[in-house]
């Protein structure tokens, strides 16, 4: 390790994602802050990625109870804590060896809350078939993902495992296939049809890939993540078939499922349509489904809990995912207590479950009207255009850039969205996601801004972002002369080195 080419060469061809940079750079001006420096605002509002706690928002009451009681059991004789609360703790621990959340579980997770799962995946699904034992919990979806993916992966070059990834992407996913050792082969979701899955270009990317690599899986976000699309019933049955002909995994993230607000759309999960299909579909097209406690009702992002199902799979390959969580020894206990709590939530007629259900519905109507709000702002802001998001939670607008800005990142040696969201962060003291895909083959160039804020948070986001953007667009209009005003984007401006940190002043 004493120099860096002794570093695992896997490891050194990790793509680093822009997102790191930026959070390089926003904790410095946090604690440029602290340090007492003097900024044009008193703070960094962090909208780049799904973190709804650190924004501000509350958790569930229901699951910060049972887990106060589950860490800490004298509080089952405090009677002013609600009585199906300290009857769940109670139970939980029950199932966890010697009675504490400190102890080990099974390395696939604990028996009773996978039983758990089961039985909240057939009430979802109108009654399809789940068992236990073809659900596995991990330290989150993430973690559950890189399992499969290595499991997949193989060979070199043209023989080398590939996965059909949409553009865009969650920003985590290409590190993740960089890190398996696997080619990631894109295919552009169709903007101009709120980022639909669209047939004839999963063809394309498939053909122009071959002999590049083997493909073997299709990776799939519903609700998208970051693009808020929501496919219906035609869609997901395109997809399966594809899948089906070209024989491919389908690895299906649909970890917002519980945040659908777009008028008549519904999230219908990929396992219930494959089983309501022709059986030469149901008895044959393998699949892997995804959920976490980050979902967006939850937002128990620190407690590292998630699951997968898998569908059709070798029962021979399958052993070999639990041996891959062994590496773990085991999910954090809290983590899947709060799964269980999610799934198997409060009943009618439980002391809890008024509360908790106001909660819920609290968090979706800030989420649908977060939408729309920021929906309608963005429509004002010159330069900028946004597909409506039907679900999850983000909005993903493209960024109409003056030609100017656009060379300037060129000569500077980065994207130009990455570029906007570095100045947006030195003016304003906002952190929104950059748009960039790695590859910047398509041209365009997106903002990723989450909406699961407070209101009062979200309308801070808006006021910084007008100001910066409307002043960015108007330094860049034609002057009476014929020429351009050039602002000094390169002043207040820290880059991106090749290590992804950023030089100090």
């Amino acid at each position: 390790m004493s120099s860096l080419q002794l570093v695992n060469p896997r490891v050194r061809g990790i793509r680093r994602s822009p997102h790191s940079g930026l959070q390089s750079l926003a904790a410095h001006i946090t604690q440029e802050i602290t340090q007492g420096a003097q900024k044009p605002f008193k703070e960094v509002i962090d909208v780049s990625s799904g973190d709804p706690h650190k924004a501000g928002v509350k958790p569930i009451s229901f699951v910060r109870q049972v887990l106060a009681v589950c860490l800490h059991p004298q509080l089952m004789k405090n009677k002013t804590l609600p009585l199906d609360v300290r009857l769940r703790a109670q139970r939980l621990l029950e199932v966890c060896d010697g009675g504490s959340v400190g102890s080990y579980t099974a390395s696939s997770g604990m028996p009773h809350v996978k039983q758990s799962i089961a039985e909240f995946i057939m009430r979802r699904d109108a009654g399809v078939p789940s068992h236990a034992e073809d659900i596995f919990i991990s330290a989150g979806s993430q973690r559950a993902l890189m399992v499969v993916v290595k499991l997949l992966a193989s060979g070199e070059g043209e023989t080398q495992t590939g996965v059909l990834t949409p553009r865009p992407c969650p920003h985590t996913l290409p590190p993740l296939l960089d890190e398996a050792g696997v080619t990631l082969v894109p295919y552009q979701l169709m903007e101009d049809r709120g980022w639909a899955v669209d047939l004839d270009e999963l063809h394309r990317a498939l053909k122009t890939t071959r002999g590049r690599c083997e493909p073997r899986a299709i990776y799939i976000s519903n609700p998208g993540n970051p693009t808020g699309h929501v496919q219906d019933r035609k869609s997901i049955e395109e997809v399966i078939r594809f899948a089906a002909a070209e024989r491919l995994l389908l690895l299906v993230d649909e970890v917002y499922q519980d945040s659908v607000y777009g008028q008549e759309k519904e999230f219908i999960s990929y396992k219930r349509v494959l089983f309501e299909m022709d059986k030469e579909y149901s008895e044959t097209v393998q699949l892997v489904s995804f959920h976490s406690i980050s979902s967006a009702c939850m937002g128990e992002c620190g407690l590292r809990a998630g699951y997968m199902e898998q569908v059709n799979m070798d029962p021979e390959v399958t052993q070999f995912v639990d041996t891959m969580l062994c590496t773990d020894i085991s999910t954090p206990v809290t983590g899947q207590l709060a799964l269980d709590l999610m799934v198997n939530p409060p009943k009618p007629g439980d002391p809890s479950y008024d509360t908790y259900t106001q909660e819920i519905l609290l968090t979706l109507a800030t989420l649908s009207q977060n939408a729309q709000r920021v929906q309608e702002f963005l429509k004002d802001l010159p330069g900028m255009s946004c597909q409506p998001a039907m679900g999850g939670i983000y909005l993903y607008p493209c960024l109409h850039l003056p030609s100017e800005i656009i060379e300037k990142a060129k000569k500077l040696e980065v994207e130009a969205d990455v570029l906007y969201c570095q100045m947006l962060l030195e003016e304003e003291g906002v952190f929104l996601g950059a748009g960039c895909q790695y590859d910047g083959t398509t041209g365009n160039h997106h903002l990723r801004l989450s909406i699961l804020v407070p209101p009062d948070t979200l309308q801070e986001v808006l006021d910084r972002l007008g100001s910066f953007h409307r002043r960015l667009v108007r330094d860049k209009l034609p002057r009476p002369d014929g020429g351009v005003k050039d602002r000094d984007m390169g002043e207040n401006v820290r880059l991106f080195s090749t290590a992804g940190t950023f030089p100090m002043n």
